[in-house]
């Protein structure tokens, strides 16, 4: 299915009409438009919808900048690009604008897991593919989307476990009671709760770890911060803070700097995160984060994949996760900041 080019611009010079479309307003990203003197050039490309949850976290801008550099029109596409600000009715309202618009293809980061059935259901009977990227849904019929892309946030968890009790056991702290406390991302987010899961399956077998309290700090750094003062409020000894992602992570650090404790490998307490954006590791080598575990952003060329082997009409994997790693503070940081992107 292609779009019908008159259609789509109809509708975005309306749009464009009735905002004003100034200068002053903020830009649309790249390709998000069409335009009349394209229509004669515009039937081969292929036009992609992308939902996006936010700019919450520089993890966040670094996956809209890989989907943005991947669907360009010197590569055969053209990308509509939606900001969910954190909403799902927006992202919802987004979908429904994108089957409007007869796109080719939907792409779907969504803010939470719950509540999409209604317009995946509606995607499905426009003929749109839909493929999930970074987060999955939980909807009643799983044909509602072709298939999801991301990391095994379970597994991150985990990974962060194992690497919290093997450090404790070579710091000689295996039988010490250590108490914990997590500062969650978005409730009910995928990576909210694969990464509390998988930190808890690794907990449970530790009968000397006491998580005191776990409270969502919403992926960002204002909220972690916030979060970070509480905890530091209530509970006289923290051992281990778990920041679910790098953002929460900073502004923890920025909390408990505040309170006059340290964080890190000579710190008070062991601060864990995860995303590993170039920031993080930075942080890491002013000595303020223990260990960060990779939540590779760089989605988009692996979209643009399944994206075209559909178009050949070959079978894709609905489930495919990226490749990704764990940093800490003994690696060789200076050699692993020369090959980070992100």
């Amino acid at each position: 299915m292609r779009m019908r080019r008159a259609w789509i611009i109809g509708c975005l010079v309306l749009a464009v009409s009735i905002c004003g479309c100034s200068k002053q307003q903020q830009e649309e990203p790249e390709n998000t438009l069409l335009y009349e003197d394209e229509i004669e050039d515009s039937e081969d490309y292929i036009v992609v919808g992308f939902a996006q949850v936010g700019s919450e976290s520089d993890w966040r801008l670094a996956n809209t900048q890989s989907f943005l550099d991947t669907f360009k029109e010197e590569h055969g596409y053209y990308l509509l690009f939606e900001d969910g600000q954190q909403k799902q009715e927006n992202q919802i309202k987004a979908i429904r604008n994108f089957i409007l618009q007869e796109v080719d293809y939907i792409i779907l980061d969504p803010i939470v897991e719950t509540g999409w059935d209604a317009v995946l259901q509606e995607a499905k009977a426009a003929g749109i593919p839909v493929i999930l990227s970074d987060r999955l849904v939980e909807v009643e019929d799983e044909s509602l989307y072709t298939c999801w892309v991301g990391s095994d946030f379970e597994e991150e968890g985990r990974i962060a476990g194992r690497w919290l009790k093997d450090y404790l056991e070579d710091e000689g702290r295996s039988k010490e009671e250590i108490r914990i406390v997590t500062l969650q991302g978005t409730l009910d987010s995928s990576a909210q709760l694969g990464r509390t899961k998988g930190f808890s399956d690794i907990l449970e077998e530790q009968s000397n770890w006491n998580m005191l309290e776990r409270m969502s700090g919403d992926f960002t750094l204002t909220k972690g911060r916030e979060v970070m003062e509480y905890f530091l409020n209530t509970y006289e000894d923290i051992d281990v803070v778990i920041c679910e992602n790098d953002n929460m992570a900073f502004g923890a650090i920025e909390a408990i700097k505040d309170a006059g404790k340290t964080c890190g490998p000579d710190g008070d307490m062991i601060l864990i995160s995860f995303d590993a954006a170039q920031a993080a590791i930075e942080a890491m080598q002013r000595g303020e984060l223990n260990v960060d575990v990779e939540c590779n952003p760089l989605l988009g060329p692996m979209v643009e994949e399944i994206i075209q082997k559909l178009e050949r009409g070959e079978e894709v994997n609905r489930i495919q996760y990226v490749e990704e790693q764990c940093f800490d503070a003994l690696m060789d940081l200076d050699a692993i900041m020369g090959t980070r992107t992100y």
